[in-house]
Parts: structure tokens; C-alpha cells; sequence
């Protein structure tokens, strides 16, 4: 076959035009639909809470709602994609126009080529979502979440915190309040060489947003020799800036959600050097916004799988095994998560497993599927 055949046999054809101009439309409009009940359901949940919080209509409109539909849209985009497919092939199939694409000599390999070719432009949106537009419109949501819906910021005093905030350098708090930002029992370490060289202890230290530093009452600080001699140094106050700020200690309700690909990965070695135990969430987070975009492939495969066959019952039964076999994938992926806070997968493992174990059922429904 000359190079000009081929490259005439991958341009879109009417057929590739007809189905994928059908994909993305109803794809909108399912998107569309969905939203207006949700957001009307939202509403009913939250109008006390606006009311009794005197929230502006304009915050709630543009500083919500607006910055709440990316967060959906991307939040339930298998369970739309993978409904799209399902109902907009059932239709073809109950049509027999998929019968008489087959009986053209067109194969199913062919078929399937707008529908990969949609799921392409829906991964690549849901990525771009993903990786920029939501953690940005995020800030925006939650502080509004924040100041009007509920009060997500915890109150309670935090115990025994260990951070590595520099190579060989370690903080250690006993108890931190925050009420008045004040870290008690507050002690920093220096190691080199696997030896103590000093070491600062202070009944309290309280945070100035001022100085961006720490005063530290009540102090004293110990320097080691090489014969482990030390140097007693001692005051009622002194003031210090470390590499350890109050955002440090009272982050906020999950704030690795407000953060872009690169501050994610910046956030995620920040608290790997630091040894901080709250690590797994940001790297599910990271992980995820992967992972689910690459699903609209394999959910899509599966959807046409499913419906391309013609059923004497209509396309009902299309549609309620979509809705069930989308609604358990997204459950399966949450699932999936508890593995790693149980410490028996690692993260890229258990956030990719629900991709790979559907992968291998749309590769059997593919090969069962009317060639």
C-alpha cells in the first residue's frame, strides 16, 4: 500500500464524523443534565447553612458553584463517559445501524475508532483538569466552604510531631495548640556525622507572623564537642526562624487539593524529607490524576463491548449495567485506597489497580463481543 493510501486510510471517514460527533454531544449533555440535579440537590443541602452564614448570592454563584462544576465534572467523568458510550451505542444497536456498519465489511477493530478517538479528547480535558484548572479553582471553593458552609478547620491540639525540616536537622513538639499557635516542649536537633552536635529546648515556642519565626520562651541550648562535653546555654526568650512555618502545623482540610502538578510534587518531597507521616494522601492525589483519565480508554471499550449487541429488551439493560458496572469501578477505586493506608500495596499499585483488573474484563468483553 503506497504512503499516500495509508495516510487517506487514517483520516476520519463520515462514519468516524457520525460517531464521534455523537460520543462528545451526548457526552455534554449527560454532563449538562447531571449537573443542574446535582447542583439543585446541593442547594437543598447547604441553603441553611447559607442563610444562617449570611453568604453573598454573587460568592455563592461565582465563587462556589462556578469553581464546583470542574470539581464534578472530573470528580464522576468515568461514570459519564462510560454512560455516553453505553447509551448512545445502544441506540445504534437498536437501529441496526452497527448491523449494517458490519455488514459493509467495516471491521469492530475499525468501529472502534472514533470512540478511542473521543475518549482521547475526554482524557486529555479530564488531564488538563486535573493537572491545572482544579487545584486553582479549588482555593477559591474550599476557602468559601470554609467561611460559609462549615467551620473544616480543626480546633484540637495535636501531639508527639517529629519533622525533619533540613538534612540532619529535627523539630520535635510535644503538643501543639491551635488556639493561640504555640508549640510546647519544643526541641530542634542538629546530627552530623550520626552524632548530636546541638540541641535547643524550650518550654514553648509561639509562632510570630511578623518575624515569620518562633519565639522561644524558657530556652535552653546545648552544644556537643567531640567528646560530648557540652555547652549549656539558657534564657527566658529568644527569638528563631527555622524552616518550619505555622502552615506546617495547621494545614489546611486537605490542602494537597489546592495544589498543581508541580507544587504537588514539591509538597509530596517536602514531607518525604521530613519523614511526615501524612504523606499517603498527597501521593493517592498525585497518583489519581493519572489513573483516571487513562479510564475513559478502557471504560469505553467496555461500553461499546456491552451495548453494540441489539437486545430484544431495548436498551434498558444497557443502561442499568453501565450505571452499575461505572458506580462499581469508581467504588473499586476508592476500595482500592485502603490498601495503602493499610501499608499491604504500594500507592502507584493500588491506585492503578482498578485500571489494570478493568482493562482485563474489557479485554474480555471485546473478544465476546458481535464481530
Amino acid at each position: 500500500m503506497k504512503l499516500k493510501d495509508r495516510i487517506y486510510d487514517l483520516l476520519p471517514k463520515k462514519l468516524d464524523w457520525y460517531i464521534l460527533k455523537k460520543f462528545i454531544f451526548t457526552y455534554l449533555i449527560a454532563l449538562l443534565l447531571i449537573i443542574v440535579i446535582v447542583i439543585i440537590f446541593d442547594i437543598s443541602e447547604k441553603i441553611e447553612d447559607f442563610v444562617s452564614r449570611e453568604a453573598p448570592l454573587k460568592a455563592i454563584v461565582f465563587d462556589y458553584y462556578v469553581n464546583f462544576i470542574p470539581f464534578f465534572i472530573n470528580m464522576f467523568s468515568p461514570i459519564f463517559t462510560f454512560l455516553t458510550v453505553i447509551f448512545f451505542t445502544s441506540r445504534l444497536a437498536a437501529n441496526s445501524e452497527i448491523i449494517a456498519v458490519l455488514s459493509c465489511g467495516i471491521s469492530f477493530n475499525r468501529l472502534l475508532r472514533p470512540y478511542m478517538i473521543g475518549s482521547a479528547i475526554i482524557m486529555i480535558f479530564s488531564l488538563a483538569l486535573n493537572l491545572w484548572v482544579i487545584p486553582h479553582v479549588n482555593v477559591t471553593r474550599m476557602a468559601f466552604e470554609e467561611k460559609y458552609v462549615r467551620d473544616y478547620e480543626r480546633k484540637e491540639t495535636l501531639h508527639n510531631l517529629h519533622y525533619q525540616i533540613a538534612p540532619g536537622e529535627f523539630v520535635y513538639v510535644e503538643s501543639f495548640s491551635r488556639w493561640n499557635n504555640t508549640a510546647y516542649k519544643f526541641t530542634l536537633e542538629k546530627i552530623e556525622n550520626n552524632r548530636i552536635v546541638s540541641k535547643i529546648s524550650a518550654d514553648q515556642a509561639v509562632w510570630d507572623s511578623t518575624l515569620c519565626g518562633w519565639h522561644l520562651k524558657r530556652y535552653f541550648i546545648r552544644d556537643y564537642d567531640a567528646g560530648l562535653e557540652d555547652r549549656v546555654r539558657c534564657g527566658q526568650q529568644m527569638d528563631t526562624i527555622i524552616p518550619l512555618t505555622i502552615s506546617d502545623l495547621r494545614i489546611k482540610r486537605q490542602y494537597w487539593l489546592q495544589l498543581d502538578h508541580k507544587q504537588l510534587n514539591e509538597h509530596i518531597r517536602t514531607k518525604q524529607m521530613r519523614g511526615d507521616a501524612n504523606i499517603k494522601k498527597p501521593l493517592i492525589e498525585k497518583h489519581t490524576r493519572y489513573a483516571m483519565p487513562f479510564s475513559a480508554f478502557i471504560l469505553s471499550i467496555i461500553g461499546v463491548s456491552l451495548s453494540s449487541r441489539k437486545r430484544r429488551g431495548g436498551i434498558g439493560w444497557n443502561i442499568a449495567l453501565g450505571i452499575a458496572l461505572s458506580f462499581s469501578y469508581i467504588l473499586f477505586q476508592k476500595f482500592s485506597e485502603m490498601f495503602v493506608f493499610t501499608d499491604t500495596l504500594p500507592v502507584v499499585v493500588a491506585v492503578w489497580l482498578p485500571n489494570v483488573i478493568y482493562a482485563v474484563i474489557a479485554y474480555i468483553l471485546y473478544r465476546l463481543a458481535p464481530k
